[in-house]
């Protein structure tokens, strides 16, 4: 049995964290507040008009589930890993712009009636950057060096 170095520990139970999390968040989305009340929520957002917010919403909660299954059990861990980036990219940009523009809205992150607390969100989004760079860096130093030569 191959041992674990503690970086890939700790990776590990990034993905497994953030991909619970994730997949929570999707499921709350789709199956306790639904997705009519999301598409409120993005709505609030006033980026995209109704329809474009209605499709988002029957899109972005499936998208939390799979890719956050698959983070979790290290299924397409690339693909996992850039979807996830990409989806706390989208929202880095959905609440950075609200509150730019001063927007007083519910965030929808995981359907709560609770109104965004920017800061919160600093944080939050802050470790959600960090533990991908600890995730991609952990997988870059595990990968033996490319054997290149002078010669060609």
């Amino acid at each position: 049995m191959m041992e674990m170095r503690r970086d890939e520990l700790v990776a590990l139970v990034l993905r497994v964290a953030m991909g619970a999390y994730f997949t929570y968040a999707g499921g709350e989305k789709i199956f306790v507040s639904g997705i009519d009340r999301f598409a409120t929520d993005i709505g609030n957002y006033k980026l995209a008009g109704d329809g474009a917010a209605l499709a988002i919403a029957y899109i972005v909660p499936w998208a939390e589930i799979v890719a956050g299954i698959c983070f979790m059990l290290g299924v397409l861990r690339k693909g996992s890993w850039l979807a996830i980036l990409g989806l706390v990219a989208v929202f880095t940009f959905a609440v950075g712009s609200a509150w730019w523009r001063g927007m007083d809205i519910r965030c929808g992150c995981t359907g709560g009636l609770e109104k965004i607390s920017y800061w919160k969100k600093v944080v939050e989004f802050s470790a959600y950057y960090l533990a991908l760079g600890f995730i991609a860096w952990s997988a870059w130093k595990g990968r033996p060096a490319e054997k290149t030569s002078a010669t060609g």
